[in-house]
This record gives structure tokens, sequence and C-alpha cells, in this order.
């Protein structure tokens, strides 16, 4: 068995969750021993597991079929993750689900990563088989390290008495970058930084003047990468995601496996894997994580962080490997698997 992983535009959003998602698919068929190329002219493979959507999506789909190989979309993209991200995406978000449809409809099988994606491609009319498979997290990059704690400290100018709250992914309003800088404001005891960056060209105005004239406690790095970031994950008091829509959300996962206390919004992409009081907390209000924020820092309330890494262990890059696998071995033999036969999967060396 091969494995075309097509991904168009590379070099244009590798540092979103879609191309932290691709490499981590490569490393995954890696770890299960499946052979794959990202060569889209190499015509021996078996299966292209396509992750874009983008103008030579329908080319190579058609391509494929040609050559008579299956293909598996991976639906990394929703229309309402679309919503509240660049300029016009509101205006634009019917024009995409169409887009989206048509596309995913051209799959055997779609591929997401969570049950609650998969709920609302669902509910666009599609009925191919859709398997929820995460897209996992590098359990090596995020283990305790303290020289990657050092790092960061020294990276930011902190001491060991400045407590931190960490948020990291696009500063788009979808990922609720107005309401990190609301609570900072309201927390000028803590320093709060938010890692991630886009063209803001593409952004709306008010998200620019949000983080032009953000609090003094309240800072914007850019894009970092490595020991800084890997570092910033256990080195952070807090790790505070207000984000309105996700499809997973990597950056949590990440979290999750440098042992962080996690703070999330209360919203449907974390159900049910994620439990508020055992592995995270969940709020909806500014004034919640204000409290909720304290709570932790102060210890006032009980550390889920324990809990959280068992979590992420379950999502490792190793068990999407075996679930991608398994996923690719049931489309190449005409037959639906059964959610519990890939969440068995995830128990495997645990």
């Amino acid at each position: 068995m091969k494995v075309l992983l097509y991904f168009e535009a590379e070099s244009l959003i590798k540092t979103s969750g879609i191309g932290r998602a691709f490499d981590h698919q490569k490393r995954a068929l890696s770890s299960a021993g499946v052979e794959y190329t990202t060569d889209p002219w190499d015509d021996d493979y078996d299966i292209l597991h396509i992750n874009t959507v983008y103008f030579n999506s329908e080319s190579i789909i058609s391509h494929a079929r040609k050559l008579g190989k299956k293909v598996i979309y991976h639906a990394h993209s929703t229309e309402q993750d679309f919503k509240n991200s660049f300029v016009f995406s509101n205006l634009m978000s019917p024009i995409w689900r169409r887009t989206l449809v048509n596309l995913y409809s051209k799959a055997d099988a779609l591929i997401t990563p969570t049950p609650y994606s998969r709920m609302l491609i669902r509910e666009y009319g599609i009925r191919l088989p859709i398997y929820p498979v995460s897209n996992g997290v590098d359990l090596s990059l995020y283990g305790p390290d303290e020289e990657k704690k050092k790092s960061f400290q020294k990276y930011f100018h902190l001491s060991d008495n400045d407590k931190v709250v960490l948020g990291v992914g696009l500063p788009f309003e979808r990922k609720g970058i107005h309401d990190f800088v609301k609570v900072a404001e309201m927390l000028p005891e803590y320093q709060f930084i938010w890692f991630g960056e886009i063209n803001m060209m593409g952004v709306p105005a008010r998200i620019n003047e949000i983080i032009e004239n953000h609090p003094s406690n309240c800072r914007f790095p850019g894009y970092v990468k490595g020991p800084i970031i890997q570092g910033a994950y256990q080195g952070a008091d807090v790790f505070f995601f207000p984000s309105y829509e996700e499809t997973e959300g990597i950056v949590v996962l990440e979290a999750l496996a440098g042992g962080q206390q996690v703070i999330v919004r209360d919203i449907g992409v974390f159900e049910p894997w994620l439990k508020n009081g055992r592995s995270c907390y969940k709020g909806i209000s500014n004034g919640e994580f204000v409290n909720l924020i304290r709570g932790c820092i102060e210890h006032t309330l009980p550390s889920t962080a324990a809990e959280g890494y068992r979590i992420a262990k379950k999502r490792s890059i190793e068990t999407v490997g075996r679930q991608l696998k398994r996923v690719y071995e049931a489309v190449l033999e005409g037959r639906i698997l059964e959610d519990a036969e890939l969440e068995a999967l995830s128990e495997e060396g645990q």
C-alpha cells in the first residue's frame, strides 16, 4: 500500500493548523510503516489522501480517478471555521461551503479531526463514510525540558516570579484574540503572550487595531518555533484558548502534551473528549475566564494537567499512524469502519 499525500501551496500555509497536520501525517505514516509520496507526478500509489481545497484540487482528484485510485479527502475545513477570519470571509462563507461540498463529495471517504467536525459535514448533506482521526501531537517535543523552559524565559526576559498566560493561533477574531486582550486588561498582574502571525492586510481593521493597541502586559511576538514555543508550553502557568470555532485545535493538544493547565471556551468541538474540571477548565464569558485564570495561577482550583496529558497521549503521532493505516485498509477493501475500531487503536501502547 502506498499513499500520495497531497498538499497544495504548502509554503503559504505551512504554519497554520492544516500545515502542521500535514507534517504530522507524514510522521504518523512513517511510524506505522505506511509508504507514502508527496510528489503529485508520482502515479505509483494506491490512495490519494488530499488535504487542501485549492485551485488544483479537482484536477488532482480527476487524475487519480482516471488511474483507478481511491480518494480520501481530509476535511480540515468547514464553513463554520472559515467565518470571522479574513476580510470578507463571512460574505464568502456560503460559496466556501458549496466548494467544500463539491470537492468532499468526490472522495471515497473523508477523514476529519473530531466527531464534532464530522457532525458539521454531515449537516452539509454528505453521506460518505467520515472517520474522526485526530491531527495528533508529537509528545516527544513537549516533554519536561528545563533548557527549553529557560530558552522561553530568556527570550521574553521573564523572571521566576512572573506569571504567564499563553495563547497560540492565527490572529483571527474567530480565535478569540480580542477576548485574550480584554482579559489581559482585566488581569494586569499577569503576563499574556500570544504566538502566531499572518499577513495583517487580510485581517479586519478592528483586529489590527486590537493588536496595535494592546495593554503593556500583553505581547505578540509573531510566529516563533522550536525550543522557544516548546518551552512556553512548559514554562507558562496557564494556556488560554478562547477560540469560538475549531475543527480540533492542535495547539490545545500541544498544551496538554506540555503538561499545561488548559482553559478553553466551552464550544462543541471539545465535547466529549475534554471534560470541564477534569482535563481542562471551560468558560464562556471574559469574567469567567478571569476567575479561571486567577484560580489556576493562585492554585485555588485543582490542577487538571495530569488528566490532560493522558488525553494528549491518546492522540499521539503513533496512534494517528495506526488509525490512518486502518482507514486506508478499509477504503481499499471497500468496507466501512466502526468508531469503536478506531478508538481501540488509541488504547494500544497506553
